[in-house]
This record gives structure tokens, C-alpha cells and sequence, in this order.
């Protein structure tokens, strides 16, 4: 089974069941509170004498994978192969230090951003200041829009604050930051969608779409990605809707946004960022 929160459609990792697992090869993420949660909820849901596999890239947390599982009571066996570091182990009985990492990893309530949120979720501990100038800059809405990679929510609370906007559809491939925007946005006009924004859900004939489109897939930079999101935000709006985005001020998407609609005006800029809005 394949276990994932980038993965729509993919089996929750909350969802295993205690000791329940003969064995589990493990792609450890970068951070080290979210990959902390992630083998401690592996190791739960493994049965005792059960193998465990988990690697993870030597710069990007691998170096730090064996003291992890060390910490949790395993004893592991190290090797590396291309860059990734590879640990091996036994699920001992019993498991010590689970319950902290199981509790910093989990979706809380930040008291310092007032939402809840989750480690491994974009921006999941500090304000986002592109996101924060997109939110200063954003004029009043009516009717059908959609947040397209919409994080914890912040973009699509600025926008549900008009009261002529109807409906807003919330989409993200992160199954966390869909569960915390949930939470975050209680308003029954929003819609949520655990979905990869370039490809679903359907949507047609939207008068606005707001986005702070991603720049990165697997923790390389990939410019593509945001372009297939203007790509998307064009094919969902009706003509005459107006998309509004911000970005690192180096990416480029003046091209594709000039190609595919009507009009596209820069608004802001500054040494880090560009807000654009875009009529089709």
C-alpha cells in the first residue's frame, strides 16, 4: 500500500493501524519535526520484529536518520548508495520517545500565526511574506473563485472576507494543509479539495482565481510547475475572469501569462516580489 499526504487518493499514514505492518520502506522528508512524526508513526504501525527501511538523502536529513531511529529505541544498520543515506532496523519492543514527536508533528494550533497547521505543509510555521503582500493587494470579489494551491488558507480567509463572493473552491495535493485549511476556513461558502491543482477538480466558469503558485517539486526548483498553474487558472476561468498571483520576483511567468490572456498587468513589485493580475 502506498502511504502519502502528496498523494491524493493515497492512504493516510494516521490511518495504520497499530502494529498492524510486516514491513515498510520509508522516503524520509527533509524536516526533521515532520520526518521525527513520520518514523514514529511508522514504528507504530509496524508489529514488534517487524523490518523497517527508511532513506533519505544525505543533505537533506539522511545523515541525522540513524541517531533518529537510535533515539526511538532501534538499533540500525547504515549504509549509503547515490547520495541517500539507507538505514536499516527492527522494530524493537519496546519503542521509547514516541510520544513527543508524535505530538510535534501532528496538526496543532499555532498560537503565533493563529491557525492550525502541520509541519511538512508550505509556510507551516512562519508567515509567508509573498502571501502577505498578495493578501495587502487583493481588491474585493463577487461570485465563484478558486484558491489554487492553497496552503493553510490564508489567501482564500482575505477573500471569503467579501461578502458578494459565493463560492470558493480550496485546492492542494498536501492532504495536511487541506485538513488545516479546513479548520482555518469556516465559512460554508469554501469547498475542499485534496487534488493536484494542474489536473482536478473540475471546475469551469469561474469569475476569479487567486494563487501563490509552488516553485518546487521534490525540493528541486521547478518553474514549470507555476506555469502549469496559469495554464490551469486559464482554463477554469470564464472570459472576462481575472486571475491574481504572486511570485518570487526572478520567476518567469511574464511570458506564459501575456500568451494566454487578454491582459496581464504587473500591480506590484519589489525586490522579492511580483503580483500580477491577468484578465482572460
Amino acid at each position: 500500500m502506498q502511504v502519502s499526504p502528496l498523494v491524493p487518493g493515497a492512504l493516510a499514514l494516521e490511518a495504520l493501524a497499530p502494529a498492524s505492518l510486516e514491513r515498510a520502506v520509508v522516503a524520509a522528508p527533509p524536516g526533521a519535526t515532520e520526518r521525527r512524526y513520520v518514523l514514529a508513526r511508522v514504528l507504530t504501525a509496524l508489529r514488534p520484529g517487524a523490518a523497517l527501511v527508511a532513506l533519505a538523502p544525505k543533505d537533506k536529513g539522511g545523515a541525522r536518520l540513524g541517531k533518529e531511529l537510535r533515539d526511538f529505541g532501534c538499533g540500525v544498520a547504515e549504509s549509503g548508495r547515490r547520495h541517500q543515506r539507507i538505514c536499516e532496523t527492527i522494530r524493537p519492543e519496546p519503542l521509547v520517545g514516541l510520544d513527543d514527536a508524535l505530538a510535534a508533528g501532528a496538526l496543532q494550533y499555532s498560537e503565533a500565526l493563529g491557525l492550525w497547521t502541520q509541519p511538512g505543509v508550505f509556510s507551516w510555521d512562519r508567515p509567508d511574506p509573498g502571501t502577505r503582500r498578495l493578501v495587502a493587494a487583493l481588491p474585493a470579489f463577487a461570485g465563484r473563485g478558486a484558491d489554487l494551491g492553497c496552503g493553510l488558507g490564508v489567501l482564500a480567509r482575505a477573500v471569503l472576507a467579501g461578502a458578494d463572493v459565493t463560492r470558493l473552491d480550496l485546492v492542494d495535493v498536501d492532504a495536511r494543509a487541506i485538513a488545516a485549511a479546513r479548520r482555518n476556513v469556516a465559512d460554508p461558502r469554501a469547498r475542499f479539495h485534496w487534488a493536484d491543482a494542474r489536473l482536478a477538480p473540475e471546475l469551469a466558469g469561474l469569475d476569479f482565481v487567486v494563487m501563490n503558485p509552488p516553485f518546487h517539486a521534490g525540493g528541486v526548483e521547478d518553474r514549470g510547475l507555476g506555469q502549469a498553474f496559469i495554464r490551469r487558472a486559464r482554463q477554469i476561468l470564464r472570459p472576462g475572469g481575472v486571475l491574481w498571483l504572486v511570485a518570487n520576483r526572478r520567476l518567469p511567468y511574464e511570458a506564459v501569462l501575456r500568451e494566454l490572456f487578454a491582459r496581464a498587468d504587473p500591480v506590484s513589485e519589489d525586490g522579492a516580489y511580483k503580483i500580477y493580475q491577468a484578465r482572460r
